[in-house]
């Protein structure tokens, strides 16, 4: 695929398992760890009596991700629009945004655009493409221009 560099590494979904296994079936990830935090840590963190965090890192061309699932007492979910703690817009930079995209629609990922020239910036000449992860986070794919 061609994936060459992460940015905005950290946020909230709403099942962490399922997320961290849908970056690894469709974009190739890798899980680095997956651990719940203690009680007092969740509860310190978020400021919500009885809290759980479960926090996933999954990595892509050697750059983390860290999946956070929040969850209050016992069990029920806490909304994640509320209590997000990172970004919910990711961007990559690939190599073969192209090549990228056509194995991402084989896949059936929610695509929200086509590819799109990019006009100025420091990715001008380059290529950019938006899709939503399971928990409808913006992923933003740029093609670094070639030349």
């Amino acid at each position: 695929m061609g994936l060459i560099e992460i940015n905005h590494t950290s946020y909230t979904v709403a099942d962490v398992e399922a997320a961290a296994k849908w970056y690894c079936d469709v974009l190739g990830f890798e899980v680095m760890s997956n651990a719940r935090r203690t009680q007092e840590f969740s509860e310190k963190v978020t400021g919500i009596p009885g809290a759980d965090l479960h926090i996933i890192y999954v990595r892509g061309a050697g750059y983390p991700i860290e999946l956070i699932q929040y969850t209050g007492a016992p069990g029920v979910k806490i909304d994640t629009a509320t209590n997000n703690v990172g970004s919910a817009h990711v961007a990559y930079n690939v190599e073969d945004l192209e090549g990228m995209y056509t194995d991402l629609m084989a896949k059936g990922v929610r695509i929200m655009s086509e590819p799109i020239p990019i006009p100025d910036g420091p990715n001008k000449g380059g290529l950019v493409v938006y899709l939503e992860d399971l928990d409808g986070n913006t992923l933003e794919f740029i093609e670094r221009p070639r030349g």
